[in-house]
């Protein structure tokens, strides 16, 4: 997958995301969630953007090390209001899916690069 399309990818998940919270209910504890999610989700997208600007491997790692932080944080999110059953489960399992490829798609990388680092001399 090239960098533009993860890019693309990355976005598409904020778009997901964000279309998903303007369904859930309007209670305390669910804007709280709400909040929490939308800002998550589309840090990763946001934050992938900064990955491709790196200026060094050691940059690439740290930025790509917070876009996995986010988009697994985004996934905790979602178990929540699976769990909650604020929104019906075949309806989270799209969000549930592509936060689950996008961290392996990122752990993936990050194992990569480390390795490529660790075995420069």
């Amino acid at each position: 997958m090239t960098n533009d399309e993860l890019k693309n990818r990355t976005k598409q998940f904020s778009l997901l995301i964000l279309n998903l919270v303007e369904k859930m209910p309007n209670s305390i504890s669910s804007r709280v969630v709400i909040n929490q999610l939308a800002k998550s989700a589309t840090s990763v997208g946001a934050n992938y953007r900064a990955v491709c600007r790196a200026r060094s491997d050691k940059e690439f790692v740290a930025k790509l090390n917070i876009v996995l932080e986010e988009v697994d944080e985004a996934q905790f999110w979602l178990e929540i209001i699976t769990e909650m059953n604020w929104i019906s489960k075949s309806e989270l399992e799209f969000s549930l899916k592509e936060s689950s490829e996008l961290v392996a798609i990122f752990v993936s990388t990050l194992k990569t690069v480390n390795n490529r680092l660790n075995n420069k001399t």
